[in-house]
């Protein structure tokens, strides 16, 4: 591009319209633009926010990694946490018994998941004493036959700290009527809330010694979970493990085991790009309209400047610097603005709230006091790229129809 090609575009991007109409159409397409632009940058800034905080609160309830025997339990796991904790980049190492069991209480019954835990070791693996309501984690270990229950499920069952409830466990005694489940009552030492539904409505962790002798595994267990330094690094190092293992053992890691949950946080933050670009696309196509009747109030000028020698390239050049400004514009703009709506959503939303009385985001339902909200540069980058992309590819149509202009055309009424 030569300099009087961009020159002569910056002319026309800055000259007063002798056509309002025109003048609307650029600002409308401005306006637009960065609105798009804005809109996109607060929405996955929301989006990252919601995956972050579920990431975290699940973290606080699973492990980096589960080792479990290939259908067996696995019987010698004082030898392997002792073993697994000397590996570089472990930070923790407890073992676990998983097993399904109904839950009841004054005529109420629920399903849930139990898991049996060492507290001692626990507190190596997941942040969940972190996330108790009400008693502690350390009461498993202090009194016999204790269970702890998520908040929700306890509420189902209408249970409280103190409280005692009835766990059914299908693997109970063979009788002469066929096999019958076992029954055991545990007293409720404590209430935790993930604010994860899922979790707080169907986990309760018992004593690893209580879930070992009333599943019957004398002194074996389900599995063992481990904590390392990176959690990002899980899949590499669970791939490792189970090359160093072999088949006798199950390696998964908290990407695994949540694997569906989070490709469908994946395809929500996708499928908003996709949406929320075509507000992009729209001013992207007002640019377009402003382009052609920009060509068309300036066929004269289009005219002058082809008699004096410029190319038809350098004509669509000319309107190429022109809507290309625009798009650069509104796309600065609507980063500029998006960035500063996005570090200040967590107080924007709850103003909004109080100004209108309503509730966005009950903490009852999802258990979060505000909207989450965290800004990824390059989040950022890629909203800037997709509008600056539009922008240009919007340009080409009205720039090749002003390189199509017939100078005889246009000058023969002046």
């Amino acid at each position: 591009m030569r300099f009087y090609e961009l020159w002569i575009g910056l002319r026309y991007t800055r000259a007063k319209r002798r056509n309002h109409f025109i003048s609307f159409i650029t600002g409308t397409a401005i306006m637009g633009m960065v609105i798009g632009v804005a809109a996109l940058i607060a929405v996955m800034a929301v989006m990252n926010g919601f995956d972050h905080t579920l990431r975290s609160r699940i973290l606080a309830v699973t492990s980096d990694v589960i080792i479990q025997g290939n259908g067996v339990p696995v019987l010698d796991w004082p030898t392997a946490v002792k073993r697994l904790s000397t590996v570089p980049g472990v930070t923790g190492v407890a073992p676990y018994v998983q097993a399904q069991a109904m839950l009841s209480h004054d005529g109420l019954v629920s399903g849930a998941v139990i898991e049996g835990i060492d507290p001692a070791l626990e507190n190596r693996v997941n942040k969940l004493n972190q996330d108790m309501k009400m008693g502690e984690l350390q009461s498993l270990q202090t009194h016999p036959w204790s269970i702890v229950l998520g908040r929700a499920l306890a509420r189902q069952l209408g249970v409280t700290v103190g409280d005692k409830i009835t766990l059914i466990s299908p693997q109970g005694g063979v009788t002469p009527l066929g096999v019958t489940p076992a029954l055991r009552q545990f007293t409720v030492v404590g209430l935790f809330s993930v604010g994860i539904y899922a979790y707080d409505s169907g986990m309760a962790y018992i004593n690893l010694g209580d879930a070992q002798r009333l599943y019957g595994l004398n002194q074996g267990v389900t599995g063992l979970r481990m904590q390392i330094k990176d959690p990002f690094a899980a899949p590499a190092f669970a791939a490792h493990l189970q090359q160093q293992l072999g088949a006798a053992f199950y390696i998964q890691d908290w990407t695994q085991t949540h694997e569906n949950f989070f490709k469908a946080l994946s395809m929500e933050k996708l499928v908003m790009f996709v949406i929320l670009s075509l507000i992009i696309a729209v001013a992207a196509f007002n640019i377009v309209a402003t382009l052609v009747m920009v060509v068309t109030d300036k066929e004269t000028d289009i005219a002058i400047l082809r008699t004096i020698g410029v190319t038809p390239r350098s004509i669509m050049l000319i309107f190429m610097v022109q809507g290309g400004i625009i798009g650069l514009f509104g796309t600065l703009l609507g980063v500029f603005f998006g960035v500063l709506l996005a570090l200040n959503i967590p107080t924007l939303v709850p103003a909004i709230e109080q100004l209108f009385h309503v509730q966005f985001i009950s903490p009852e339902v999802y258990s979060i006091s505000q909207l989450p909200s965290k800004l990824e540069p390059w989040d950022v980058i890629h909203v800037a790229i997709a509008a600056l992309i539009m922008s240009w590819i919007a340009t080409l149509y009205p720039s090749w129809r002003a390189s199509r202009v017939a100078p005889a055309e246009a000058l023969r009424y002046e």
